[in-house]
Parts: C-alpha cells; structure tokens; sequence
C-alpha cells in the first residue's frame, strides 16, 4: 500500500490559486503514477503527461479516473528528449521530480 501524500489537499489547492488551468494544454513533467495529474486535469483542454519510469506510467494509466481518461495523454520519457514540439503547452508543470 503507497502512503497518503497530500491528506490535506494543499497541493490541488494552492496550484489551483496560482494557475488557471481552464481550456490549458498542460504538460506535466515526471507525472510519475498521476497523483498530481488528477488534481488539474479536469479543468484542460489537454494533459500530457510523461515519466520515464514504465511501472510509474502503468499505474497511472491504471488509476486513472474513467472521466479524465480523453484528456490526459502519457508517454514514456526522460526530460533530456521532452517528445514534443516547442509552443505546444501553455502551462508545464514540475513536482517532486528532482
């Protein structure tokens, strides 16, 4: 059983304070198992996540809620190759990844 981060929500609080994620494309780097990406994706356009760690991404593709599962995209990759072109986000985001 993976522990409880964030009991207290402060997180989806104080990103939803800060940023406007309404009709975003929103690129989340080292989405890890998406107990961020959960947290925002329901107000994008679009969310694409990646992560290079393959059991990560496949429980997030597991977890992932059933009404959010057209909107978030995740790849497989490290941030040294980012798969995608420039200008294609309007907000990237980077948590616990370092």
């Amino acid at each position: 059983m993976r522990p409880v981060k964030d009991p207290e929500g402060f997180e989806q609080k104080h990103l939803h304070e800060r940023v406007d994620f309404s009709g975003a494309r929103v690129l989340e780097i080292g989405c890890g198992d998406g107990r961020l990406t959960w947290k925002y994706a329901a107000s994008t356009d679009a969310t694409f996540g990646f992560d290079p760690d393959f059991d990560e991404l496949r429980i997030a593709r597991a977890d992932c809620p059933a009404d959010l599962r057209q909107r978030i995209h995740l790849v497989r990759a490290d941030s040294y190759h980012i798969p995608f072109s420039k200008n294609t986000f309007d907000i990237a985001i980077l948590a616990w990844s370092l």
